[in-house]
């Protein structure tokens, strides 16, 4: 594990990783896990594609500067960007 690992924008500890060990380890209640829905969660009611995108070093910090900056993830910035993009009302 690297020092920058985030869950939700919140640094992974030693003391995390622990605990989950011993969660695991004690077993988990598989009808529990099996009312789970599969997969994340939809945007609407059309299904969504995972796109790939290729940027540079400099486009990935300007892009986590933002969306850090803004409070919002990576693909929420990107997807305002369309957005505004489509309907030239930024």
């Amino acid at each position: 594990m690297t020092s920058n690992e985030t869950i939700n924008g919140r640094p992974v500890t030693a003391q995390q990783i622990a605990e989950w060990v011993a969660e695991a380890e004690a077993g988990y209640d598989v009808a529990a896990l099996k009312k789970r829905g599969r997969g994340r969660p939809g945007r609407g009611a059309e299904p969504s594609q995972v796109v790939a995108l290729r940027l540079t070093l400099d486009e990935i910090a300007a892009l986590d500067a933002r969306a850090e900056r803004e409070g919002k993830t990576r693909s929420e910035i990107i997807r305002e960007a369309l957005a505004c993009n489509a309907t030239t009302s930024c």
